[in-house]
């Protein structure tokens, strides 16, 4: 039986890769055109997983929560995306890494739950990492935090982080306490997902832009929708048999990775301070998740 940290770190180091053949793609196709376009060669890859589920373990309860969480899950993907597309690759993605924290601190300001020392040591880490990141030379204090809330690109990514941060706990639920099994969740989360973007498309009236998506850029969002598939399957395999926690800490050296690599190919600027700052971001999540 393959361990829990093996699967994690399939799981990181397929999710960088995907990151920076998003990044690619989007260069030349429109988001939302090439989101819905690898939500249906996703839900094409997740056909097998239906013959493997056994319909018996699934409550319309639990499928109700995941078609929910498929929603916010639609919304917040297309927001990185759009975020992707509209900030360099070493800006957005550390940005992501918030997730957790934002999870701690919402839990402690609604449900009153308490927050350890190192978990506070871990949100100050990621406020910190948020400033170096939006660092530019001889930018002024106010300046940055004054571009970190009026960029678009970031505006796309926060509002990915709200809805991340409630599909994080529906996620937890659906597989701890609703105990909704692997294939199914894969199977209909990927069912979901292709019929939500396909309504979006539709009633955005942008349908026309999915055939030259498939065209142009076809074969890339096929074999990122291979990436895709393996790195979600794995990463829920992961939290299946050992702590949300550790899985999640774990995959965060997946925005590390993308961040070195996708940053160098894509010859992001100022790439050594967004490296520094995901480093010190990584640790704070770290701390908030563990801790």
């Amino acid at each position: 039986m393959i361990q829990w940290y093996s699967l994690a770190l399939i799981a990181a180091l397929f999710s960088a890769t995907a990151a920076i053949l998003e990044k690619k793609i989007l260069f030349k196709q429109k988001a939302l055109a090439m989101s819905t376009a690898l939500a249906i060669f996703n839900l094409l890859l997740a056909i097998p997983f239906f013959f493997f589920i056994s319909f018996a373990s699934i409550t319309s309860v639990s499928l109700g929560v995941l078609f929910f969480k498929s929603i916010l899950g639609a919304f917040a993907f297309l927001f990185v995306m759009l975020g992707i597309k509209n900030l360099e690759i070493s800006k957005a993605l550390p940005l992501l890494v918030l997730t957790p924290g934002l999870v701690a601190l919402f839990a402690f300001l609604i449900l009153g739950e308490s927050l350890t020392l190192l978990q506070i040591l871990g949100l100050i880490l990621l406020l910190i990492g948020t400033y170096v990141l939006q660092l530019k030379p001889k930018q002024k204090l106010f300046n940055t935090f004054k571009q970190a809330l009026t960029s678009k690109g970031n505006h796309y990514i926060f509002f990915a982080l709200i809805l991340f941060t409630i599909t994080s706990i529906l996620d937890k639920a659906l597989l701890k306490n609703f105990k909704l099994p692997i294939n199914a969740f894969m199977g209909f989360q990927h069912l979901f997902l292709g019929i939500i973007f396909l309504v979006i498309i539709i009633f955005s009236k942008n349908t026309a832009s999915l055939k030259p998506t498939f065209k142009q850029a076809g074969l890339m969002i096929f074999i990122l929708a291979i990436i895709t598939i393996t790195y979600r399957y794995t990463q829920i395999s992961a939290v299946k048999i050992a702590p949300v926690a550790l899985v999640l800490a774990l995959k965060r050296i997946s925005v590390f990775f993308a961040v070195i690599i996708g940053g160098t190919l894509f010859k992001d600027h100022n790439l050594l301070i967004r490296i520094l700052a995901t480093i010190i971001m990584i640790a704070g999540a770290v701390l908030v998740i563990i801790f």
